[in-house]
């Protein structure tokens, strides 16, 4: 049996990429509370950004001071459910900012005990030992045409719908994400990241850089600068969470 996870440290990057204008994703974390957030904005003008970091503002706000009274899964749909309500009311009221939105993915740690919560195609990653797993499913077209089997992975990286996703934070009046329950190990690292990052690298390649000797802080460097060079045609955010012992 695996000992009792001590703590967890972390770190975390953004990067506006190469191509993109402005800078889109938004990120909050809090080793304190064991909550760590990543966003990925999107709408015209600066409406993607405006999303993004009310979202994170919301759920970091909810779930790091205010007295917590539910367990920390429902805890979690409740922050995102008044994260949605801010993105949405926020874009009916001003039309600049209609139909804005942005993609979700949380850890919420809990001593040994953890949850990854998901709206969108941001992604959540655990590597343990020497193998990297996705945890969330992406809600996106292609995506889940793959997991029906109406697609193959080669087949949707060529899609012209690839970037079509089919649930975000703001652009309905109410949003369902999905929660993962897990326990951690002494040494379990995980990522959370926009896809600016995993759309320039593949699952490999990122397992090869997590399996690096070098800090949190090296890694989310080398990450970034990898889908960089890559061609960092979107914006790049990841977040590094370790289980120590």
């Amino acid at each position: 049996m695996a000992s009792v996870v001590a703590h967890y440290s972390a770190s975390a990057l953004t990067d506006r990429g190469l191509k993109r204008p402005s800078n889109e994703d938004a990120f909050g974390l809090s080793v304190e509370h064991g909550v760590y957030v990543v966003c990925d904005g999107m709408g015209g003008a600066a409406a993607g950004e405006v999303a993004s970091t009310l979202a994170v503002a919301e759920v970091m706000q909810w779930l790091t001071q205010r007295p917590r009274t539910s367990p920390l899964p429902i805890e979690a749909a409740e922050a995102i459910a008044a994260a949605n309500e801010a993105i949405f009311s926020r874009s009916q009221r001003n039309q600049k900012l209609n139909g804005m939105g942005t993609t979700l993915v949380a850890l919420l740690v809990e001593d040994r005990r953890a949850w990854m919560v998901n709206v969108g195609d941001s992604r959540g990653y655990r590597l343990r030992g020497s193998r990297l797993e996705q945890i969330t499913l992406d809600h996106s077209l292609v995506e889940e045409q793959i997991r029906a089997g109406q697609m193959s992975p080669e087949e949707a990286a060529r899609s012209p719908l690839k970037n079509v996703i089919t649930r975000a934070l703001g652009t309905q009046s109410m949003v369902t994400p999905d929660i993962f329950e897990f326990e951690t190990e002494p040494g379990d690292l995980f990522l959370l990241c926009s896809d600016g990052l995993v759309r320039e690298l593949d699952d490999s390649l990122v397992e090869s850089l997590l399996r690096l000797d070098a800090t949190l802080e090296e890694m989310c460097s080398r990450l970034v600068e990898a889908a960089k060079e890559a061609g960092g045609h979107d914006n790049i955010t990841c977040v590094l969470v370790r289980a120590e012992s």
